[in-house]
C-alpha cells in the first residue's frame, strides 16, 4: 500500500502540510502552481436519478409527517481507523442509506422545517477535491488518493435533494433555534454542534421511527433482497465445488470464497460468514474460521451477499461435507427441517409475529422428549423453555439493510406485532449438541444444525426467496453431488 500523506487544512487555499517521516519534505511553489492547472473538466452531465429516489422521497415524507416543526438531522458517519493512517472500509449508518440512497462518508441529511408542516430536504455532503490548496493530490482522503468524489451539482441530480458543502454545517447547526433531533452514535462532529440543542429521549423516538419505518419493505427493498439471496445461492455452491481444497486447508477457504462471490456480484458480505465444521457448528456466531474441515463430519454455513445497494441475504445451510449425512446427522438434520416447515408455514399476514417461534420451537421439543433427551410432556418443556439447551436462539429476525434489521423498533411492533406483507424475515430453528455436553449421548456430541430462509410475508401467505437453495436432506445430497459432478 502506498503511504499516504496526512490531511493538515483541507479547506483553505494554502497548500497541505506534509506528513512527517514522507519522503518529499515540501512542495515547491512551482510544483504547486503546476498542479493547479492542466486537467481536463471531469463533470458528468446527463446523470438520471438513483433507482430509488422516488422510494427515499416518500420516506423522507412519511418522517416529516411524523415530526412537524421540528429539525432532523441524520449522519452516515465518518471513516473509523483500523490502525494508524488505514481505515476501516466504509459503511454508511442504515438510516442515512434509507432515507438517501446515498453511502458517501460525512455525509449528513437535514430535514428543515418550513413551518408547522413539511420539510426541506438537504443534503450535506463533501464536494469534489479542492485542487487550489492541492488537497486533491497531497490530502490522504484526496481525489488521486481514494478516488473521485460526486460534485454537489451531480450529488443533487443522482440523489434528488439539494446539495451543500457539510463542512459548513456544524456552524449551521450551532447557530440553529427550535426543537432538534438527531440520529446519534455516527457523526461525533454533528452531534457536538447540538449538544445542547437535543435530549438523548427524544432522539431515540427518531431512531425508533426509522426502525420502525423499514419493518414493511417497498418493491424496491424487496427485488434488492432476492438480488442479494440469488447471489448467496451462488455463493453457496461456490462453497459446495471447492470443499475438497477446504479439506486440505481450513474453514479459510470456505469464507475466502463465499466473499469472492459477494464482492464480485454486490458490495460486500452482509455480516462475518459462519463457516463452522465439526463441532464449531455448535457455536452460534462462529467467525473465526480457523478450523479443519474433514470429511464426515458437517459444515453449517450461515452467509449472506450484500448488494450494491446494501440489502443483505441471510441464509443458512448444514453441509455433509463429504456429500453424505450419516444416519444421527440425517435423524438431526430432518428433525431441524420438520420445525422449520412448521415455522414456515405460520408466517402469513394477520399471524403474530411469534408464532413461527412457537411452531418451530414445539417441533423441537417434541423431538428431544422422543430422542429421550429431556423428559416430557411437550407443555411442560416449552413451559419451562427447557428445550432450550439445544436450540438456544430466537427461531428468526427481521432482514432489509441490516441482517438483524428494525433491531430498535418497539417490542409491541415488533415481537410481540403482527406480521404484514412486504416483511421479510428469516426462519431459522437449529439444534446443538456441545462437544461437552454430558446429558446427551455420546455420538450427538459435537453436532450442530441450523436451517436458515429468507421469508417475504405476501398477500396470501408468504414466499421464500432463497427457495432455490435445496433443504431437505436428500434433496442435499443430490444438489452436492451435481455440483461436485
Amino acid at each position: 500500500m502506498t503511504e499516504q500523506p496526512a490531511p493538515e487544512n483541507p479547506e483553505g487555499d494554502e497548500p497541505i502540510k506534509q506528513r512527517k517521516n514522507g519522503l518529499y519534505p515540501a512542495v515547491s511553489a512551482e510544483l504547486a502552481d503546476n498542479m493547479k492547472s492542466g486537467w481536463a473538466d471531469t463533470e458528468l452531465h446527463d446523470l438520471r436519478p438513483i433507482p430509488q429516489a422516488a422510494e427515499t422521497a416518500r420516506r423522507r415524507a412519511e418522517l416529516s409527517a411524523r415530526f412537524p416543526g421540528e429539525r432532523l438531522v441524520i449522519p452516515a458517519g465518518n471513516l473509523k481507523t483500523r490502525s494508524n493512517d488505514t481505515e476501516y472500509g466504509f459503511r454508511a449508518s442504515t438510516e442515512y442509506v434509507y432515507l438517501t440512497g446515498d453511502q458517501t462518508q460525512d455525509g449528513v441529511l437535514v430535514l428543515e422545517p418550513t413551518g408547522e408542516q413539511g420539510h426541506e430536504a438537504t443534503i450535506h455532503l463533501l464536494p469534489r477535491s479542492n485542487r487550489e490548496n492541492g488537497e486533491f493530490w497531497l490530502d490522504g482522503q484526496g481525489e488521486l488518493w481514494v478516488g473521485r468524489r460526486h460534485s454537489l451539482t451531480e450529488a443533487e441530480r443522482l440523489l434528488g435533494v439539494p446539495a451543500r458543502d457539510v463542512r459548513e454545517l456544524a456552524g449551521t447547526l450551532a447557530e440553529a433555534t427550535g426543537p432538534v433531533r438527531v440520529v446519534r452514535g455516527h457523526d461525533a462532529g454533528v452531534e457536538t454542534a447540538l449538544t445542547d440543542k437535543v435530549t438523548a429521549e427524544r432522539d431515540e423516538e427518531l431512531r425508533v421511527f426509522i426502525s420502525e419505518q423499514r419493518l414493511v419493505k417497498d418493491g424496491f427493498e424487496i427485488a434488492e433482497l432476492q438480488k442479494a439471496v440469488d447471489s448467496t445461492v451462488r455463493g453457496f455452491e461456490d462453497v459446495v465445488k471447492v470443499l475438497d481444497k477446504a479439506e486440505a486447508t481450513s474453514e479459510r477457504y470456505i469464507e475466502g470464497t463465499f466473499f469472492l462471490r459477494a464482492r464480485v456480484e454486490g458490495n460486500d458480505i452482509g455480516y462475518g460468514s459462519i463457516c463452522a465444521a465439526g463441532p464449531h457448528a455448535t457455536t452460534l456466531h462462529w467467525v473465526r474460521n480457523d478450523g479443519p474441515v474433514r470429511s464426515g463430519d458437517l459444515l453449517l454455513l450461515d452467509a449472506g451477499v450484500e448488494t450494491n445497494t446494501l440489502y443483505t441475504a441471510d441464509v443458512t445451510r448444514t453441509l455433509p461435507i463429504n456429500g453424505t449425512y450419516t444416519e444421527l446427522q440425517r435423524k438431526i438434520y430432518d428433525a431441524v427441517y420438520e420445525a422449520q416447515e412448521a415455522g414456515i408455514a405460520a408466517v402469513k399476514p394477520g399471524a403474530k409475529y411469534r408464532d413461527f417461534h412457537d411452531a418451530a420451537q414445539r417441533v423441537l421439543a417434541e423431538k428431544l422428549v422422543e430422542w429421550g433427551l429431556v423428559e416430557g410432556p411437550v407443555e411442560r418443556v416449552l413451559e419451562l423453555g427447557l428445550q432450550r439447551r439445544w436450540t438456544l436462539h430466537g427461531t428468526g429476525h427481521m432482514l432489509g439493510l441490516d441482517v438483524h434489521d428494525c433491531a430498535v423498533a418497539r417490542t409491541e411492533t415488533y415481537v410481540d406485532g403482527v406480521l404484514e406483507p412486504g416483511m421479510v424475515l428469516t426462519v431459522e430453528p437449529g439444534l446443538y449438541f456441545q462437544a461437552d455436553d454430558l446429558t446427551v449421548p455420546e455420538e450427538y456430541r459435537g453436532v450442530g444444525v441450523r436451517i436458515e430462509d429468507d421469508i417475504l410475508v405476501t398477500e396470501d401467505g408468504n414466499r421464500n426467496l432463497s427457495a432455490a437453495l435445496p433443504r431437505t436432506s436428500a434433496d442435499v445430497e443430490a444438489w452436492m453431488a451435481a455440483l461436485k459432478g
